[in-house]
């Protein structure tokens, strides 16, 4: 690469993310080189190295606490056939909308019959699980899969966060009762928060979704909401508590101990890294590019050699000798050899987020020192070479609380009371999450929830779950006594 490159865009990406967020989160796709969105196929998006690497971390993460939690993996085909796709009757009504169909053959052979791209895959899997739970001893059975899943998205998408393929872990679980149901939901939470917040440093509300926007078939749902830098919020995982409907609907019984033939209990949990991606790259971003954890960055350090003169080969020798002594600690270390001038490897690393810089001239080889530079805080200091893989494990964990710290400094004042119309709108125009009395009737509810939609442009994101809250009043929307507090957001 010669050295009179132009200036990477880092050095002009000027996009305030706070004012002008769909921009900065388009041009920091493009220029982080985190998404191709001219692949020519609408919410089909290929992710490039830099991407999908972080994105490898997060489920490795992911995976690491499932597995510790004793779920085993597996993988299942990619299709369903159309006829256990239609066995739930209200989990296909709200997700036929969404499919994308195989009709026929490439030698335009009409198939027997049609085969859905997964939208999700309890229709896939629970087939089998009617022939892999057979006595209570193979219970609980706790499983996951990593696979993409597609969706005929049918508003507006966007890289990561709206797509029409998107790429997750989804468990699937069998107990032998409902008490044990609800457990495994809220283990799926407590894992939620152990990932998206303590390792990703993402902070989360939990919201027992109502009953008109729970997963289709499903008894209840609970989801983790973030809040975006456009005062929108994002429903990153999902867990579900099935009950024994899809058990009956796809004959997964088993027999008790009693040697009596009885429906399963089951739960499912979907954490979309993709989307997860998405919502950590706005959070944790600002006006120069990306801050990455360093837990997921690709590259934890990333070392620049300074050459001046006939120094060269010693500095490089210098640089090679720091790169081996952070990857036997267990770091991703990458060295910058690319003939372009420190500034231009500055601002392209900046941008591209990594969380610590080794900086080495003929000046600290000479005094066996480095200078570290931190992405979060843009702050450099000049250590010993001795002191070096202490001090980045220690800058790393620094790092990390940082981002979190800051991430949840946006919660705070995040939820407005608001008693009217024009209370709900005043607060969710200035990014905050309006508080309100509520009905519960499902239908009353519904409408209800349609008109904060039509007049506010919020919608019900649920109840807490973490704290109980007695209502008083009465419905903002309808008038009625109010038997719930709900929690009124915009949303992507």
């Amino acid at each position: 690469m010669s050295s009179d490159k132009k200036e990477p865009r880092s050095t002009i990406f000027d996009i305030d993310k706070e004012k002008d967020f769909p921009d900065w989160f388009g041009e920091i796709c493009k220029v982080a080189e985190l998404a191709d969105i001219r692949y020519g196929v609408k919410g089909f998006t290929p992710f490039p190295p830099w991407s999908l690497m972080t994105m490898n971390n997060m489920f490795d993460i992911l995976e690491e606490v499932l597995q510790r939690k004793d779920h085993l993996p597996m993988l299942f085909p990619t299709v369903i056939p159309e006829s256990n796709l239609t066995k739930e009757a209200k989990h296909v009504e709200g997700f036929v909308p969404q499919v994308f169909w195989i009709e026929d053959t490439g030698d335009d052979e009409k198939l027997e019959e049609r085969l859905a791209l997964r939208p999700t895959s309890e229709t896939a899997i629970y087939p089998m699980y009617s022939l892999w739970v057979r006595s209570w001893r193979d219970l609980p059975m706790k499983r996951y899969q990593r696979c993409s899943v597609f969706r005929s998205e049918i508003k507006s998408t966007r890289p990561f966060l709206r797509g029409r393929e998107f790429l997750w872990i989804e468990s699937h679980n069998v107990y032998a009762s409902h008490d044990e149901v609800k457990a495994q939901v809220m283990e799926d939470l407590e894992t939620t928060k152990e990932v998206v917040t303590d390792n990703f440093g993402i902070p989360v509300m939990v919201f027992r979704r109502t009953q008109w926007d729970k997963f289709p078939g499903g008894l209840n749902t609970y989801a983790a909401d973030t809040l975006m830098p456009d005062g929108k919020v994002i429903q990153l995982p999902s867990t579900h508590d099935l009950g024994d409907n899809f058990a009956r609907a796809f004959d997964i019984t088993y027999l008790n101990e009693n040697n009596e033939t009885v429906y399963a209990w089951q739960t499912c949990y979907g954490p979309a890294i993709s989307r997860i991606f998405g919502a950590l790259i706005s959070v944790h971003g600002d006006n120069k590019g990306l801050r990455l954890p360093f837990k997921i960055a690709p590259y934890q350090v990333v070392v620049i050699p300074i050459f001046r003169g006939d120094d060269a080969d010693a500095v490089l020798k210098y640089c090679e000798d720091i790169q081996k002594t952070l990857k036997k600690a267990g770091l991703r270390v990458h060295i910058d050899k690319r003939d372009d001038t420190p500034g231009w490897k500055y601002n392209y690393w900046e941008m591209k987020g990594v969380p610590i810089r080794v900086e080495v001239g003929p000046r600290d080889l000479k005094g066996n020192k480095a200078v570290l530079f931190r992405r979060d805080t843009m702050d450099r200091e000049t250590i010993d070479i001795t002191d070096l893989k202490k001090k980045v494990l220690s800058l790393g964990t620094e790092i990390d609380k940082n981002l979190r710290r800051i991430a949840e400094s946006r919660f705070e004042g995040l939820v407005v009371d608001a008693d009217s119309f024009g209370a709900i709108e005043d607060a969710l125009d200035k990014g905050k999450i309006a508080r309100i009395p509520f009905c519960t009737t499902e239908m009353e509810g519904l409408s209800c929830d349609e008109e904060i939609k039509d007049r506010t442009g919020g919608e019900v994101r649920g109840t807490r779950i973490d704290v109980e809250e007695k209502p008083e009043g009465v419905c903002v929307a309808c008038g009625k006594v109010a038997t719930e507090i709900v929690y009124i957001a915009r949303s992507y």
